[in-house]
């Protein structure tokens, strides 16, 4: 896989990107989420090239090879849409289909709503749109999931930052087994809000084995390009949580925006983060979404194109390294059915 690969940086909007790519043919853009990187769409980009795409997956802004802006208010959802449209035209295309998982989702739902010009189909992968703003703010979830809600935990500079880097392939190892399918720990999603006095990754297993789609070389991958930044290792990333409130704030005007262009949403159906209910038996995301929470559109409302949505039975987090198979059958079925099969 690694062979069939290019790698090299672009700057773009100030900030120096790492990039892999793969293949020719209209532009698929896919973009990670937390705490990942390129590396998570290792199983992606040949059956996309194979099918006559021109696959490119960044490393975003303050993750793993590319630059870390020091400043938080760098990393605003304005800032990461801007990265995904200034990347296309630095590609030298007009347009792309934008695909995101985890974080990566609610950058590919905000720039498909606010730039269609550019994003001709958007697929998330995990997050739904939750529109304007990507994410509930942590003023709603501090009521809902309390203080110990891992976003609400998130919010405080330096305390994530070092728990996560303090022994980073031991933060990957548990983070990804822990917010898997296959959690040992049981069966039903595990719950994300942490209790008083521990951090994230004492809610998370320690695992002796590793599940069938993930191996230690996997892990050490994403550690060494993490171990680049030092003891900032997670800072970048964890920046992008501490702007959920701004981004609210930010993209208000577009209250009552949808998405226009195709659309594709797939899920595990043992995704914690679609399936967190907190201890005050308050909403889910997903119900949220649904209307129950006070959102009032159904997914289908916000993305009048919808494509889907494919649940994933038995599939964690971690939808396309879970399910590479399943995940890539059905991109390959919504680009087929954009415009038609991709020339070769």
């Amino acid at each position: 896989m690694e062979s069939s690969l290019t790698h090299r940086f672009v700057d773009v909007n100030g900030v120096r990107l790492h990039i892999a790519e793969q293949g020719q043919g209209p532009l698929v853009l896919l973009l990670h989420g937390w705490p990942e990187s390129w590396y998570s769409w290792r199983h992606q980009f040949g059956a996309l090239a194979a099918a006559g795409y021109r696959v490119v997956a960044p490393d975003q802004r303050g993750y793993a090879r590319s630059e870390q802006p020091p400043d938080v208010t760098s990393y605003t959802l304005l800032h990461l849409v801007g990265d995904v449209i200034a990347l296309i035209e630095e590609l030298g295309e007009e347009q792309a289909i934008v695909v995101g998982h985890d974080w990566g989702a609610p950058v590919a739902w905000t720039a498909a709503m606010l730039r269609p010009d550019k994003v001709r189909a958007v697929a998330g992968l995990s997050i739904p749109p939750i529109l304007p703003g990507g994410m509930v703010p942590p003023s709603i979830t501090r009521t809902q999931y309390g203080e110990g809600f891992y976003q609400v935990y998130f919010q405080q500079p330096g305390v994530a930052d070092v728990e996560f880097a303090k022994d980073i392939p031991e933060s990957f190892r548990r983070i990804l087994v822990g917010a898997s399918g296959d959690n040992p720990l049981g069966r039903e999603p595990r719950p994300l809000v942490i209790p008083d006095g521990l951090g994230l990754l004492d809610t998370m297993p320690e695992s002796p084995t590793l599940p069938a789609w993930l191996t230690e070389e996997d892990i050490q991958a994403y550690a060494e390009d993490y171990a680049l930044h030092g003891e900032q290792a997670f800072t970048g990333a964890f920046n992008w949580y501490r702007n959920i409130e701004r981004n609210n704030e930010l993209l208000a005007p577009f209250r009552g925006r949808g998405i226009d262009v195709p659309a594709l949403y797939v899920v595990g159906d043992r995704d914690m983060v679609t399936s967190l209910r907190g201890p005050d038996g308050g909403p889910t995301p997903s119900e949220i979404l649904r209307g129950q929470g006070g959102s009032g559109n159904p997914l289908d409302a916000v993305a009048p194109q919808l494509h889907g949505p494919v649940v994933l039975p038995g599939c964690g987090h971690w939808t396309q390294q879970e399910r590479p198979a399943e995940v890539n059958a059905a991109l390959l079925d919504f680009l087929a059915h954009i415009d038609g099969p991709a020339p070769r």
